[in-house]
């Protein structure tokens, strides 16, 4: 399912705490708040391109703490989205905050906006690695903000992270069943990225934290999105979004533009390798059909698959064909 919003963007505004990995110019690409009138000139942008398939996105307010930004300053830019909403020209209203920053009273005034959808950064479920990384609330506040998201009749989104400060695979393993339980409507999964300037940057220089590679970052989100979706859990992002500040910013950590698909090859791949060595002896060539647009992700980018296959006793011959499924694979 594609997912479409207008994504305006409110950096680091409201924000309480100062979190070990958080750049948020960097990750975003954003210094300057945005003002009512950006607001509307994104919708009618937004209008403009998107044509009636407007009715079915969101306007979205990311990068920030939004329901703890100045009570003034919030509701001025609820009300240059509502108008849209109330009319029916877009779906709905989309922010993203803190666990520690949703309670009855700001839910009932975010539903008087017209505000449909809640995305909490939870990051984790583990309360040392939260302290560790300075987040600030606690995995009980995750729970319970969103049974209220849920209880107001909200959809509810949350946010992951992997690789933080003090945490393990099994750790994020962990948290992404404790989300998983919360059932949330939607699921964004970033692996953490060492940014200039933070604090974890001062860790990492200092040789006090090792970031993920590449290879272990995609093997465990190939794993998380295995998980969520068996669960009927849309994954909605999995990695951050390019930007030139980030590129910039960047010391070190799991970063790629296409993380989601190397992700998605990822995981063809594991299934692949699991149907070969429960039907099949190495040491034979075999043949993989996929559908057409199937094939590199198949392949794996720079043909790493084909090159695992192989070193695992499996020549293999991806062969593209209209008849097989997208995402489905037949081995012969």
């Amino acid at each position: 399912m594609r997912h479409a919003n207008v994504a305006l963007f409110v950096p680091n505004n409201g924000c309480p705490h100062a979190c070990s990995f958080c750049s948020q110019r960097s990750i975003t690409g954003r210094q300057s708040q945005p003002s009512p009138q950006d607001v509307r000139a994104a919708a009618e942008t937004a209008l403009a391109s998107l044509g009636t398939g407007a009715k079915d996105a969101e306007i979205a307010f990311f990068g920030g703490s939004f329901t703890a930004i100045e009570r003034h300053y919030m509701v001025s830019l609820l009300e240059a989205a509502a108008s849209y909403v109330q009319d029916g020209r877009f779906a709905g209203i989309r922010i993203s905050t803190r666990p520690d920053g949703i309670d009855k009273e700001i839910l009932s005034l975010l539903r008087s906006y017209g505000v449909t959808t809640i995305e909490l950064g939870a990051q984790s479920m583990d309360d040392r690695v939260l302290a560790l990384n300075g987040r600030g609330h606690t995995a009980e506040q995750v729970v319970r903000a969103s049974g209220l998201i849920r209880s107001g009749g909200f959809s509810l989104g949350l946010q992951m992270m992997t690789g933080l400060d003090g945490d393990t695979d099994a750790g994020a393993r962990r948290t992404a069943e404790k989300l998983a339980d919360l059932r949330p409507d939607c699921i964004r999964i970033y692996p953490t990225i060492v940014i200039r300037g933070t604090e974890l940057g001062e860790r990492y220089l200092r040789g006090e934290y090792r970031p993920q590679t590449l290879d272990e970052a995609v093997n465990l989100c190939a794993a998380l999105l295995d998980f969520f979706e068996s669960r009927g859990i849309s994954v909605i992002r999995v990695g951050l979004h390019a930007s030139p500040e980030l590129e910039r910013d960047r010391l070190a950590g799991p970063w790629h533009p296409a993380f989601r698909e190397l992700c998605e090859s990822r995981r063809l791949l594991f299934r692949i390798v699991s149907e070969l060595q429960s039907g099949h002896a190495p040491g034979r060539a075999v043949a993989i059909r996929v559908h057409p647009r199937c094939v590199s992700q198949a392949a794996g980018q720079k043909k790493c698959n084909i090159k695992a296959l192989s070193a695992m006793g499996f020549p293999a011959e991806i062969i593209p064909d209209e008849s097989v499924p997208r995402g489905e694979f037949c081995i012969e």
